[in-house]
């Protein structure tokens, strides 16, 4: 790729570690916007964290040493990036990469060689993106609550005074893919305890760059998928090669900053693609070997034409994903459909089209209200550039039972009575002011209450067993999107606080918990707070009869968070009364909310 002067790269370190630091301050005290309620958590004072810059991590030290930069320099980095006037510098750092003293060697590319090729990789994902079959019209909601008025519209507009102007659009591409590659490189001759691979909050990071460059997100994906694209084929056109000849070869390249000892030893990306190299890669090697052939002069158009042939074969496939160090199948090859303690059911189902196709970043999708087997992953196919995703299907027969249970009860003389004396009014109102319903109509209830109280119980340990699953590197080390809803969401919620006592803030980027069966207990949710590298929403439904009345208990005690605003820093609250008229309604609404809160922006739309 394009070589970046020792001025540039300093300055690029620099700036990685403002906005490493940067993100790791929004994730702790973002201000949520919400409607003064009484059931709402209160605001407290934050406590001190360390931060993610500092040598404890190792996150910006691993990124300055992957730059070359001197490590005399590196703490006066650090301190620049946690000095209360960090953002002041931003702009000469900016200036630090504008210069033009590049020097030319014949192992560097022009900038605009490697801006077109990744122009050239963001248009065929988008095409593949936007031609991604996908469910048609929803179904049918199954519930039969009345729903109120929307909330008004709380977009708010996040306006950055960070000018990057200065630099050429070319420039902003080459550095931001210089610091991918450094994300991604080889930790394994490191003696701190870093733990490599794709640190959700280096993508986090690399989020924030990417919006203070003006660049969009789509542009990042392709340089993803590109690093995964050249790693595979470097690793082909090395395995064929006479040795001694490699080792100079290689040497070069990682002097040229590509990708370092990641490519030459196999070590880097082993950690963090498993399982991404399969027939499915060929068409998208071989439709980048003439534009990404210059980029890579060492392997060359006809290194990724050959790359491209081998993994479109069989044995080939198998070869390259070995080399990545693909263990099985990771997630969906990891045999976990079966009974683990009082969890009978728990395994993982591959959807979507991004398999086996570079992604450097994982989706885990979980369901918590379904009717049929296929409401495990029909609510969330959807066209998806940049992830690739996979479905838990777990305890089908419980999550049948009370899904049939809530449906029965909705048929009931005694449900419609109760949602006509709350017709008029949201959940938490309605709740409040009916203190002297008849009992009878909430009595009513128990028999949802009994299939719902096992469900709660296997949802916090089916948490436990996912927790475990990332913490063991199933999922290739990569960071990790969790989007669930209802008692899914309840799983999500487990996971992170067995993640918290872990100590492990590297896997989730982010979270998306819809219609959450979840108190507003502060503590917990702090806690889960801390081990979302980025954004974390709660998206809630005042007219969510079904979950009020079940947890109606929690609602008047502590709150709910899948009916209110969760009122902590850092947590977005999205309000989809709208679009949710009762509990099952997420079945059919996901992909309409995740469209709302767009999810790839690195600031919030909603709160």
């Amino acid at each position: 790729m394009a070589e970046l002067g020792p001025v540039h790269k300093y300055a690029a370190g620099a700036l990685f570690s403002l906005a490493l630091n940067q993100a790791q301050s929004h994730q702790r005290s973002l201000p949520p916007r919400v409607n003064d309620d009484q059931n709402a958590i209160a605001e407290g004072s934050q406590e001190e964290e360390t931060p993610w810059s500092s040598e404890e991590f190792g996150l910006a030290q691993h990124v300055f040493r992957y730059l070359d930069i001197e490590k005399k320099s590196w703490m006066g980095l650090e301190t620049t990036a946690i000095s209360p006037d960090a953002k002041h510098h931003i702009g000469a750092f900016l200036r630090l990469l504008s210069e033009e003293d590049v020097p030319t060697t014949s192992e560097t590319l022009p900038e605009d060689d490697l801006a077109k090729a990744i122009d050239a990789m963001s248009l065929k994902l988008e095409e593949s993106s936007s031609t991604s079959p996908t469910r048609n019209a929803n179904p049918p909601s199954r519930d039969r609550e009345s729903s109120s008025a929307p909330l008004s519209d709380q977009r708010c507009s996040i306006s950055q005074e960070i000018d990057s102007s200065v630099l050429t659009r070319q420039r902003k591409v080459a550095v931001l893919y210089e610091l991918l590659v450094a994300c991604v490189a080889d930790a394994s001759d490191e003696k701190k305890a870093f733990r490599g691979g794709y640190d959700s909050r280096y993508r986090v990071t690399l989020r924030l760059l990417a919006t203070w460059f003006d660049v969009k997100w789509s542009k990042m994906a392709a340089m993803e998928v590109m690093v995964a694209c050249m790693a595979m084929a470097a690793r082909k056109e090395q395995s064929t090669a006479e040795a001694e000849a490699e080792k100079s070869k290689w040497s070069k390249w990682k002097r040229g900053s590509l990708i370092g000892a990641a490519a030459v030893t196999g070590g880097t990306l082993l950690a963090i693609t498993g399982g991404l190299a399969a027939p499915a890669i060929a068409a998208g090697l071989a439709a980048l070997a003439p534009a990404a052939g210059t980029v890579v002069p060492i392997i060359g158009a006809s290194g990724f034409a050959a790359a491209a042939a081998a993994t479109g074969t069989a044995a080939g496939s198998v070869a390259i994903a070995a080399s990545f160090g693909a263990a099985g199948a990771g997630l969906t090859g990891s045999k976990m459909a079966r009974r683990i303690g009082d969890v009978d059911e728990f395994g993982f189902e591959a959807i979507g089209d991004n398999h086996n196709q570079g992604r450097l970043a994982v989706a885990i999708v979980i369901s918590g209200i379904i009717f049929e087997e296929d409401d495990f992953t029909r609510p969330w196919i959807f066209p998806d550039a940049d992830l690739e995703r996979y479905s838990l299907r777990w305890e089908t027969n419980v999550l049948m039972a009370v899904s049939s249970a809530i449906q029965d009860w909705l048929t009931t003389a005694v449900a419609k009575e109760l949602m006509k004396r709350g017709a008029m009014m949201t959940v938490l109102s309605g709740l409040l002011a009916a203190l002297a319903w008849p009992s009878a109509l909430l009595s009513a209830t128990d028999f949802i209450d009994s299939r719902w109280t096992i469900a709660v119980d296997r949802s916090d340990k089916a948490g436990e067993i996912l927790a475990n699953c990332l913490l063991s590197g199933l999922h290739g080390s990569r960071p990790v999107t969790l989007l669930g809803f209802s008692l899914g969401a309840r799983v999500i919620f487990s996971c992170l606080e067995h993640l918290a006592k872990k100590g492990n803030g590297g896997i989730v980027e982010r979270v998306v918990l819809l219609g959450a069966p979840l108190s507003l207990d502060r503590k917990r949710w702090m806690n889960a707070r801390k081990i979302v590298a980025g954004r974390f929403v709660n998206c809630y439904s005042s007219n969510d009869w079904i979950l009020g009345v079940i947890y109606r208990a929690s609602i008047l005690s502590q709150g709910l968070a899948g009916i209110q605003p969760v009122a902590l820093p850092g947590i977005e609250n999205v309000n989809v009364t709208h679009l949710i008229t009762g509990h099952s309604s997420y079945l059919s609404k996901i992909p309409e909310i995740l469209e709302t809160i767009h999810l790839d922006n690195y600031f919030p739309v909603f709160f």
